[in-house]
Formats: C-alpha cells, structure tokens, sequence
C-alpha cells in the first residue's frame, strides 16, 4: 500500500512548522507597524493641542516676559524651568518644563500655571489659577535650536534661561514673531523616535522686561 514514510512526514511537518513561523512573525510585525502608527498619530495631535492652547493664550495676553525666570509666578513651579509668562486680564500664565508632578507622567513634562480655559476657548476670571500638565514624554535631551531654527528672522533672541528645553522659544521684537518648538521622544517596543513640531505666533504689542 502506497504512503509517505515518516521521513517523508517529518520533512512536511518541519516546512509547515517554519511557514507558520514565517507568517507568524510577520503578523507580529504588522502589529507592531500599526501600534506605532497610532502612537505617532496620537503624540502629533498632542503637540499640536499643546501649541493650539499657547496661541490661544498669547493671543488674549497683553505682555510677554522677556525674563520669564524672574517673573512672579502664580503656581509652585517645583523646580521647573518657565519658559513663556505672559500677563492677561484673568491673570498671569506661565510655561514651565521640568520633572512631572507625579509618577502618572512620562519623563519631563510642558506644565501649564494660569486662568482656567472654557469651552471657547476664553480665560476664566476671577477664579484660582490652575497648574495645569499641558504634555508628557518631551525629549530627555533635546536637540541644540541655534538662531531659532530659522523660524523668525531679524534678531531673535531665546526668552528665558532655556539651555536645550524640549519646550523653547524665541522672539523677535521687531516683528513681533514668537517662535514655539516642542520636542517629543516616542518610545514604541523599545525603538525611539524624535518628534518635533514648531509655531509661529504673534506676541503681543507691549513686551514686559524684569
């Protein structure tokens, strides 16, 4: 009676062994692919929030700090470093990066100190202000941005005592052009990948000097 020897099955078994393997391995890959691509999508529409509630704030203050570090803050900033302060008609609002205010947060974190935002968009008044996390997961070291990246031209100068912030920005007074850059690291199955996204905003008219 005809058949496959056990030679002959342990060869077959042995190939679909390893074609399994084979597509295994690449539905895993997929997998890993699409995570990715959705941290991506996720951590890009997080850097462009955090910029959008900047240019709604500047776009209600009435002076910008050129010395933000050595403004009167309205919040503890734990040792974070104030990157943007600006004064508005609910109160002051400061821009601070630095370590998280607890360990729910990834890395260093863009902290938000000011007035609460309503559904429009608009300051609230009146009320305590609010020390905010803005973002989460900024880069641990973040990339030199010499002449401000060529963002804004004429003579832009960087506010604060910045050093490389992931969160840093740059004004030039002639213009009035305020350039914003944040950086992220996206950490997916052990691969690290540096996001970076900038703004352009116009500071307002009358710029406050410590």
């Amino acid at each position: 009676m005809n058949g496959f020897s056990l030679v002959e099955l342990m060869l077959s078994l042995s190939l679909g062994l390893a074609l399994s393997g084979v597509m295994l391995q690449g539905l895993m890959a997929e997998g890993q692919n699409g995570a990715r691509f959705s941290r991506l999508l996720r951590e890009r529409a997080a850097q462009r929030r955090a910029l959008e509630l900047i240019k709604q704030d500047l776009a209600q203050a009435t002076a910008l700090s050129e010395t933000p570090e050595h403004e009167q803050h309205g919040c503890s900033l734990a040792g974070r470093t104030p990157v943007l302060h600006f004064s508005t008609a609910a109160g002051p609002i400061t821009y601070s990066v630095g370590l998280p205010p607890n360990a729910i947060w990834r890395g260093r974190v863009l902290m938000r100190c000011g007035p609460a935002v309503d559904l429009q968009g608009g300051l609230s008044a009146g009320a305590a202000l609010q020390n905010r996390v803005v973002l989460d997961g900024l880069a641990s070291q973040a990339s030199s941005w010499e002449a401000c990246g060529s963002f804004v031209q004429g003579q832009p100068f960087r506010l604060g005592e910045q050093g490389s912030l992931p969160f840093s920005a740059c004004l030039d007074q002639s213009s009035r052009l305020l350039a914003v850059r944040i950086e992220l690291d996206l950490v997916v199955s052990l691969k690290s990948q540096r996001l970076t996204q900038h703004a352009l905003m116009l500071a307002p008219a009358v710029t406050a000097k410590a």
